[in-house]
């Protein structure tokens, strides 16, 4: 027998095995599987589709295995092959999420601020978990865009999952008799709700129905989007109750909450029988929270924010807050002395609510004992487009400077201008004193000028833990480039975001003159400053001076064709770790990917530099004569 005949005889076994492994009921064939010699197993398991290889992997389970089996593990034969399953899932995922698997265990510089907000579980490592709970989730994404058509008239259990999910699986094989159950996505949550664990829902599937076939999910976080409606509010009611045991974490974005709705989640999540809640995020973004006259309307609300001993984040973005809820949401924390270590208020116009804290501060020692305790907790502080004015600014001080442990602010996109920027500087100045953990920090769009941030950057060269500036979209001019160059001399920034500060060619030729000979930098974003020849002498520099630098951004800086040959020397005498330059946008530069000198610069497979679009639409060749 010819070896292509083998190789065909092989594959057709594989194949029938497969297929009994999927449909048949000989509960003895996978442990048959088990007792193959190596070549051949190893053949049949790098063959197997993700369905087969579930079934085969639910077998070495405490619950499914024979004694002959356990005996296999316990003399070490059958113990090397169990291990092979974790890498098999990895295989599969990467391969169907190739984008999401790179960012299972993504590069956050909050790692450094030792400010986690979901604590690891146990299954992070998981890969057959994480499988299972991401093709699921697929299969709901597909089931909401057919429920939330006009027409839709069925039961949401019914829906069929599209063939090419179902082919993902292994069911390609099948015929169409018995993929009947298998395509409906009831069974999709039968068989693997149980593997959920995080999970997306848009308002159409928030029902009850989805929430009896997510039963047997235990869901730690949970993401709702575009709840407005009572019946969505009472499927997510019982969904939340169904997994109150271990739910942590909860988001909503783009909702319309009524005080009434708000109350009634909020009432579900309490422990049964007790007034007290094991959520430790809590997250309403993009959303509007119809504010009451009448606080005590939002009664439910408030009470779990004030019983909730394990909450540590609380995040309520672009939600319409007024002055006013959010001073009685502030009083209710401060109240119960809450322990929030990340609080999130962005993209709400509440200008003045500040003071109201520095009133309480200096109004009785009770209640300064209290505001102590809330403020001494907070870690990360993101008052990002708050319309806080220059006035506001010294009540922010007054605040920074009772938060000893604060790692993360965040106050852009707020007008403070300079004589608020000098307001903040004592607070900075302190912190550089002591042996502070502060590593972040955002002034991006806050009409600030050169003099006001020539301020800021010498009263934050001694800031230690400081990995992370931005002051991006401030109009600073080219007089900028030499304090700015000082300060990266002196600091141990690795993350620099100074993105449209209006460099200008002669700006960055004094960013480089003052650029020190190593610099500690990660991550650069120089884009938008019309930067010229002055970007490119820059650019080049920074290659060779920044040997840890991972990312550079220098779009739209109007860069000359020339650039090209000084960077490409730069990239050649570079040993650094660059992964990613960014030129969109400099229009001088493009070439052809094929014909471009830049293009052969790649890192683990992908090209290190993003090129730059033709200038106009190249028309295709016309063909007439």
């Amino acid at each position: 027998m010819g070896k292509t005949e083998t190789h065909s005889l092989l594959s057709l076994c594989i194949e029938a095995i497969t297929t009994e492994i999927i449909h048949g009921n000989n509960h003895q064939l996978e442990e048959y599987v088990f007792e193959l010699p190596s070549d051949l197993y190893d053949c049949l398991f790098l063959q197997l589709p993700p369905l087969a290889l579930h079934k085969l992997h639910q077998h070495l389970s405490p619950t499914h295995c024979t004694e002959s089996v356990l005996d296999g593990f316990k003399n070490g034969r059958k113990r090397g092959r169990y291990g092979d399953f974790n890498t098999a899932w990895k295989r599969f995922y990467m391969t169907r999420w190739p984008k999401t698997g790179r960012q299972i265990h993504p590069v956050d510089h909050l790692t450094d601020k030792q400010v986690v907000e979901i604590e690891p579980e146990s299954h992070v490592s998981d890969w057959h978990q994480m499988y299972w709970e991401a093709h699921l989730q697929d299969c709901l994404d597909k089931a909401a865009e057919e429920a939330q058509l006009p027409f839709f008239d069925r039961r949401i259990s019914e829906i069929k999952i599209p063939d090419d999910i179902m082919e993902y699986i292994g069911h390609r094989r099948c015929i169409c008799g018995s993929t009947c159950a298998y395509s409906k996505l009831s069974y999709h949550c039968q068989q693997y709700g149980s593997y959920a664990r995080c999970l997306r829902l848009r308002s159409m599937l928030c029902v009850s129905e989805t929430c009896d076939l997510l039963e047997g999910s235990k869901l730690h976080s949970l993401v709702l989007r575009r709840i407005k409606s009572e019946e969505h509010v009472n499927g997510v009611c019982k969904l939340l109750s169904q997994n109150i045991e271990t739910l942590s974490s909860l988001d909503f974005i783009y909702c319309r909450l009524s005080s009434t709705s708000l109350n009634a989640i909020c009432e579900s999540l309490f422990t049964r029988g007790t007034q007290t809640h094991g959520i430790k995020n809590f997250s309403i973004k993009a959303s509007r929270i119809l504010e009451s006259h009448e606080f005590s309307s939002f009664s439910g609300f408030l009470s779990f924010l004030s019983s909730g001993r394990s909450l540590c984040s609380l995040k309520l973005c672009e939600t319409e807050l007024g002055p006013n809820f959010t001073k009685t949401v502030l009083d209710t924390l401060l109240d119960v002395s809450s322990g929030v270590s990340v609080l999130d208020l962005s993209e709400n116009n509440i200008s003045g609510w500040l003071s109201n804290i520095t009133e309480r501060f200096s109004s009785c020692v009770s209640s300064s004992s209290k505001i102590r305790k809330l403020l001494w907790a907070l870690r990360v502080l993101n008052l990002r487009g708050n319309n806080l004015q220059m006035e506001d600014a010294g009540s922010l001080k007054y605040c920074l400077l009772q938060m000893p442990n604060l790692v993360c602010l965040d106050i852009s996109d707020n007008p403070i201008e300079d004589c608020g920027l000098r307001s903040l500087i004592p607070y900075f100045l302190e912190v550089s004193e002591r042996d502070s953990l502060f590593c972040d920090l955002s002034f991006n769009n806050c009409e600030l000028s050169c003099n006001g941030v020539g301020e800021l950057l010498r009263s934050l060269t001694h800031m230690k833990a400081l990995n992370v500036l931005s002051i991006a979209n401030n109009n600073l001019g080219s007089e900028v480039g030499e304090p700015l160059g000082m300060f990266l001399g002196k600091s141990c920034v690795k993350v620099l975001n100074i993105e449209d500060i209006d460099l200008g060619s002669a700006g960055f030729v004094k960013l480089a003159k003052h650029l020190p000979e190593q610099v500690k930098l990660l991550d650069v974003n120089i884009s938008k400053n019309r930067g010229g020849i002055g970007c490119s002498t820059f650019v080049s520099k920074l290659i060779l001076q920044a040997p840890e630098l991972v990312r550079l951004n220098a779009g739209y800086n109007f860069m000359p064709s020339a650039s090209i040959v000084d960077i490409s020397s730069a990239l050649k005498l570079s040993q650094g770790k660059l992964e990613q330059l960014d030129l969109t946008g400099n229009s001088a530069c493009y070439q052809p990917t094929e014909d471009s000198i830049l293009a052969k610069f790649q890192k683990c497979g992908r090209p290190v530099v993003i090129l730059p679009t033709p200038p106009f639409p190249i028309a295709p060749p016309d063909a007439d004569p």
